[in-house]
């Protein structure tokens, strides 16, 4: 992260919350509050948690009169242009995810690659990742890790993928991290309870930095014999090692 001249032309990206909290000062450094105020317009993913996000801040100006641009999976490659347009006129832009840090398990990297080749400034902000969250409260090895994003929804080519990374972790120690969509947690975790060896470790974390917040790290034997949690409409993120 580097400090810049706040009425200096950039591309601006922007930690979010990981849920519904009613404060976001212990969660975002005041950094992003001063970054916030210099704002121009907001790229986000979808328009209604661009306006949320705003809604948090002190702005320039009123925050429903701030532009909000989409970009998300369906964005075509040729409106990446379009969106950097008012940065090369002399605006200052934010990416912001709907939760956690743009551009980490979301397109934005795409946005940031042509913003560099365009010479135009890029400044990031440090803030909550459930990622990494996840990692530090598991209790796995983090010296090494791989973030998979999301496994098959095909039950037979998931469990294909489970044993892949099963044998992963095992061939070179990297504790392997993958997400689901909410109303698909509870058919992974019954996926990776039926594939997983019994000794292999098993962290299931949900709800990061919410009161409903749940961490549950163990052998895959001991989950068989343990009540599951109840994941539906929760966002959750699941973590494996077989060291």
């Amino acid at each position: 992260m580097t400090e810049e001249t706040p009425s200096k032309p950039a591309l601006l990206l922007l930690p979010n919350v990981l849920g519904d909290v009613k404060h976001h000062a212990p969660f975002l450094p005041a950094s992003v509050d001063k970054a916030v105020a210099s704002l121009d317009g907001l790229i986000a993913e979808s328009a209604g948690a661009g306006r949320r996000f705003l809604g948090r801040f002190e702005t320039k100006k009123p925050a429903n009169d701030i532009p909000i641009a989409l970009f998300n999976e369906h964005t075509p490659d040729a409106d990446i242009d379009f969106l950097l347009e008012p940065i090369r006129k002399g605006e200052r832009w934010g990416v912001v995810s709907d939760g956690g840090l743009p551009c980490v398990a979301d397109p934005g990297a795409k946005l940031v690659r042509r913003a560099r080749q365009s010479g135009i400034v890029v400044q990031s902000f440090v803030g909550p990742s459930s990622i990494l969250l996840s990692l530090m409260l598991s209790g796995l090895p983090g010296q090494r890790f791989y973030f998979c994003g999301y496994l098959d929804k095909e039950p037979k080519q998931r469990e294909r993928e489970i044993k892949e990374l099963e044998h992963r972790s095992k061939a070179d120690g990297a504790t392997q991290i993958f997400i689901e969509t909410p109303y698909r947690n509870i058919h992974l975790l019954e996926a990776l309870l039926k594939v997983l060896s019994p000794q292999t470790q098993l962290c299931v974390a949900w709800d990061l930095t919410l009161t409903t917040q749940g961490v549950v790290s163990q052998s895959v034997e001991l989950w068989k014999k343990s009540p599951l949690p109840n994941l539906e409409k929760k966002t959750a993120i699941f973590l494996v090692s077989s060291i």
